[in-house]
């Protein structure tokens, strides 16, 4: 059976997205590794890499482009998304979209990232 241990991201600056990640967000860097930098984020690990390193580590095929692509987003659960939004906007973090109440009664907001990646702050939709 396959479980997700770890998310990649590519970004175009390593040290902003570190800081963005680790002093806005408040996780621990896991491992540090150079150019590849892993993040704890409970039970799946964020890891980042800068764009230009990707090819060279992974051995992949890897076209950098200059504009953002919104093909996914990252997900956080928390207990108090409005809070949480607060105190995001107050270290700087750029409110994409305010919290708000789904119909199935999920709150949802989101923020974005250094490198315009969506970051989802939500309450859970465990019972």
């Amino acid at each position: 059976m396959l479980k997700m241990r770890y998310l990649i991201l590519y970004v175009s600056n390593l040290e902003k997205s570190l800081t963005f990640y680790t002093e806005a967000l408040g996780f621990p860097v896991r491992g540090n590794h150079g150019t590849y930098v892993e993040i704890d984020t409970g039970h799946t690990i964020l890891a980042l890499i800068e764009r230009d390193n990707v090819q060279e580590l992974t051995g992949l095929t890897y076209k950098s482009t200059p504009e953002s692509s919104q093909t996914f987003e990252i997900g956080f659960v928390t207990e108090d998304v409005v809070a949480t939004i607060e105190a995001l906007r107050v270290k700087g973090v750029k409110v994409i979209k305010e919290p708000i109440t789904k119909p199935w009664g999920q709150t949802v907001a989101y923020v974005g990232d250094p490198d315009g990646h969506y970051i989802e702050i939500c309450s859970s939709m465990d019972s």
